[in-house]
Order: C-alpha cells, then structure tokens, then sequence
C-alpha cells in the first residue's frame, strides 16, 4: 500500500505515519516525489487496510499496491529516476552512451580505446577486470590489476568507469575502484549479490538475465532498492532463443513496458544480444528508436586480437558512425515530441 500525503502535510505529520505503520508490524518507506511525499508500506504479508491512515493528520490517500514489485513501480513513484554520475545524467532527458572492450588487457589497451570513444561521445568507460566466462579455460580477466587500469583510465580522460562484479567476495574492492557496479546476466538473481549491492553507495548497471522476464527482472532490482541503494539502471542485453542468426535475441519490446512498468532508467547493450559486429549499429539506431535512456557498446582498436568477444565489438570508427546515427534519431524524436 502507498500512503500519499497532503502538499502541506508537516514532517511531524509524515513522522507520525511512519510511527503507526510500524506499530502495525510493516516497514515504512517514505519517498520523496516533486509536490508531495508518499510513504510506502512495505514487508506486510497479505492485505492492508487503509482505514486508520486515512484517518491521520495529513494523508491525503491510501492506494492499493498491485504489482508484486513494489519501489520499482512507477505505483510507488510515477516521477522518473534520474542516475546522476558526476555532470552525467542516466535517465529521462539524456540518451548516455557507455563505451569500451569486453575485457581490459593492459593499460595500453584500455587507454587506447578510452581515448577513442571519449572522443566519439561516449560518457563513461566500460571494461571487464573479472570475467565469467561459459568456459574455465576462457580469459578470466585481469582482477584487481584490471581495476587499477580502470582507476588510471578515469584519471587521464575524465571519464567514470562501469565494470562488473562476479561474486560477493570481490564486491568491496570492485565498489572501491568503479563508479557504476555491473551485475552481469548470470548474476541476476544471485540474491545475496542483490542484497549486497543495496548496500553499496554507488549507482548498480542490472542486467537482464538471459531466459528472464521482465518481472523477474524488476523483482531482482526490487532487491536492491529493498535494501536501500534507489540508484539502479536495468540493463536489456537480449534473451535466449532458438535462434541462431545472432547470440541472444534483442528484445526492444521490453523497453516501452519498463518504460510504463518502472521509473527506474533502462539502456540497452547490442553487443551481447547480437554478438556479431554487423547487427550492432542497427541495433543501436532501433535501441534509441524504441526510447531507451542509453548505449552500452563494446568497442576494440584491434578486435581480431581481442581476448574476449572481438567478434562483437566495433571497430572505433564504426563506434563514431554509430553515435552521430544514434544521436540524429534522439534528436530528430525530442523536436518532434516538443512539437507534439
């Protein structure tokens, strides 16, 4: 249930909400909206009756919740969320476009990339340090020398970094290096990595997981902002299917139903759902088309030396087409928008 308060309901009146939710055994989760403040009621185990907090000093309404995820739905907080990140905005408004290899190599490699995208009109850097890969003999990634080239990347362009954390284990030191925290597909509903990164202070990139639905998907970012962390941007990489024609199927439907499901921000990686370098850029264009808030591209100055997923990732100056085509079709939608 939401509790919706007056305009001028007073923070003693606001208090004393809280106070009698929890009388009452819930928990209470005031949330902060642009004219008003709504108090969500949460951990309660069956129906609740609004009766006695219509009755309290200020409230305005009390709402039935109807979707199993609760502070991810737009019932909760029809406002948008917007992920800020230094002068960077991940949400409605900005179409942000996050860029860089599959795997960080060496300082030179990453450098060499970094400089390439920033250049093209990326705004942050992504490289794996940890990689899960299908098979044990694949490149594992780096670890924390991998990280300490990320630290190194954002020192010399500028740039914040996005990388992925694989396991509960490394989550500090990733947090202590990263300015955006990966949850990679695999990982989707690994609960205690959830929990954990509620817990985090910087903002979590929540990918979908490969045979997930998108309420699977939004229960499992429910998990993070449960815990307290509200700074969450899901992640569409595409689905597995029977087909055959690219590595996971992109599903851009799912972008217009979190679009009206959730507030939270939703970006969309071409990458991983093509896995072949030809599908990548159209992917990107339908991507922006279909009204996701970002980009998150693998790009490589040497893809047929890469040590993981060259196939997939463009070359740089296929990245700088990429992003001038992606930003004509943003702007070209936002004139016609204003214009109704």
């Amino acid at each position: 249930m939401l509790i919706v308060m007056d305009k001028k309901a007073k923070q003693a009146e606001i208090d004393t909400v809280v106070a009698a939710i929890k009388q009452k055994g819930y928990t209470a989760r005031p949330i902060p909206g642009g004219e008003r403040v709504s108090i969500g009621i949460l951990n309660n185990k069956g129906h609740v009756d609004g009766g006695p907090f219509l009755s309290l000093p200020g409230v305005k309404d009390a709402i039935p919740v109807t979707r199993p995820y609760k502070l991810v739905s737009r019932e909760f907080k029809p406002e948008d969320t917007i992920i800020k990140i230094d002068d960077i905005s991940i949400g409605k408004g900005s179409l942000t476009i996050i860029a860089g290899p599959c795997a960080i190599e060496s300082e030179l490699q990453a450098l060499t990339i970094a400089e390439h995208v920033r250049s093209s009109g990326a705004q942050l850097f992504r490289g794996g340090a940890f990689k899960p890969r299908t098979s044990p003999y694949s490149f594992q990634g780096l670890g924390e020398e991998g990280l300490k080239i990320l630290s190194k990347v954002r020192e010399k362009t500028g740039m914040p970094v996005v990388t992925e954390v694989m396991d509960y284990e490394t989550f500090d030191l990733v947090e202590e290096y990263t300015d955006v925290i990966q949850i990679g597909t695999r990982n989707m509903q690994n609960f205690s990595l959830l929990r954990r990164a509620g817990r985090a202070s910087k903002p979590v990139l929540l990918k979908r997981g490969m045979a997930a639905t998108i309420d699977e998907w939004l229960m499992a970012a429910e998990y993070i902002l449960e815990v307290g962390n509200s700074q969450v941007i899901l992640c569409e990489r595409g689905v597995r299917t029977f087909a055959h024609h690219s590595r996971n199927t992109l599903d851009l439907s799912a972008v217009p139903v979190v679009l009206k499901e959730s507030h939270l921000p939703i970006i969309i990686d071409p990458s991983h759902a093509a896995g072949r370098r030809d599908q990548v850029i159209p992917l990107s264009r339908a991507s922006v088309a279909v009204g996701a808030h970002g980009l998150m591209v693998e790009v490589h100055h040497a893809p047929e030396e890469a040590l993981s997923d060259g196939a997939q990732s463009l070359y740089p100056d296929q990245f700088k087409k990429m992003c001038r085509q992606v930003r004509w079709i943003y702007d070209d939608l936002n004139r016609h928008n204003s214009l109704g």
